[in-house]
């Protein structure tokens, strides 16, 4: 994309979705980047123009041209009980949120021009993969509720979905104040009783010399990401990490045939504030390092942040949602790598026959010793 901020609506062409054998819509295969056609199985090459990804300028961005940026057209449906927002196909008038599993209607829906993505990571592993990794996960779980494990059969509930990212590029100067931390040791004497009378003994202790310090660290980011997304526990995505971002390809919505979409809810700028926060972690280690000692404490940082830029990708997650005694539980999977996080709920029940049990063992191990 780079900086061309030539306006644009961004529209599907049927033509290149639609089966030239028996006329249904072609759907994207997972690994083999093709359009396959799930009833007389005709495969049509998705062609990949070998171009560099480039990114945006972010102070340009922000101070003039985000009326301008090329758009993309989606039709969206918002949950009334999650507040996800995620692609309608036309033809259909009822659904199930992906994300929580309520019912979606075609009433909700809107025409939304949201910023185009600058690029997609297509999805590498396909459902039947993604499900198989999703029952290994359930199958590890401790203390899980047997009707958890029933419902790991159900494989058509596992949907596919490109979730909306952000990434940040950014050299950062930090000028810093704080305190270095020295350890040394020292002898000291102290009274005890021992036997009933009180005498003097030595020990050895460690302790800290803090000494002032300031300086400055320089530390530079590439593709920070961001998730753009309210709508999935981020604590659980984070852990979805690493992905590959070498394997982006330049956005076609041929890659979106047969999956769902989700649109952003976090824009650029507040996404930016988020991936700050990312950033200074590694500042602060940076400068705990650049301080050195055994300890150290920071006081204060101002961070300055330069040669800023963004774009904006779509990333690939297989992902179950489903109702468990009234709450929510979610479940994901990578679909580039296979990694799997979610929600969980506990069997209260084999908890407590657990720990009845760990109780019996112990009074039967008592009894045997008094015996």
């Amino acid at each position: 994309m780079g900086n061309d901020f030539e306006t644009e609506t961004l529209k599907t062409n049927q033509h290149e979705v639609t089966c030239k054998q028996c006329g249904a819509k072609l759907v994207f295969a997972p690994g083999i980047n093709k359009l396959k056609c799930e009833y007389c199985g005709a495969e049509n090459e998705i062609h990949i123009e070998p171009v560099v990804i480039e990114e945006m300028d972010y102070v340009s961005f922000i101070s003039k041209h985000s009326d301008t940026v090329p758009k993309h057209q989606l039709s969206t449906v918002r949950c009334n009980s999650c507040g996800a927002q995620t692609t309608f196909d036309s033809n259909v008038v009822s659904e199930l949120c992906p994300f929580c599993g309520s019912v979606l209607t075609v009433k909700n829906s809107e025409i939304k021009n949201v910023i185009k993505p600058w690029s997609v990571l297509p999805f590498k592993i396909d459902t039947k993969r993604a499900f198989q990794c999703f029952q290994n996960w359930l199958r590890k779980l401790w203390f899980a509720p047997n009707d958890l494990k029933k419902y790991a059969t159900q494989q058509e509930k596992l949907k596919g979905l490109y979730i909306p990212y952000w990434t940040y590029d950014s050299s950062t100067i930090t000028h810093y104040h704080g305190l270095r931390g020295d350890n040394y040791t020292t002898t000291e004497t102290y009274t005890t009783v021992e036997n009933g009378k009180t005498v003097t003994r030595t020990r050895t202790v460690v302790k800290t010399r803090w000494t002032p310090v300031s300086g400055t660290v320089y530390v530079n980011f590439d593709d920070v990401l961001v998730l753009a997304s309210k709508s999935l526990p981020q604590k659980y995505t984070d852990r979805l990490e690493p992905w590959d971002l070498s394997e982006l390809v330049p956005f076609d919505e041929k890659f979106l045939s047969g999956f769902r979409t989700e649109t952003y809810q976090i824009d650029v700028k507040e996404g930016f504030e988020i991936g700050k926060e990312k950033m200074n972690v590694a500042i602060r280690q940076a400068i705990r390092q650049d301080i050195g000692g055994d300890h150290q404490q920071i006081l204060n940082m101002k961070v300055h942040y330069d040669d800023i830029t963004f774009k904006h990708i779509l990333l690939p997650i297989w992902i179950s949602a489903y109702r468990y005694k009234n709450k929510i539980y979610r479940f994901m999977v990578n679909g580039q790598t296979g990694e799997v996080q979610g929600e969980r709920p506990y069997s209260w029940v084999k908890i407590t026959l657990t720990i009845l049990f760990v109780v019996g063992i112990i009074a039967l191990i008592v009894f045997l010793l008094d015996k």
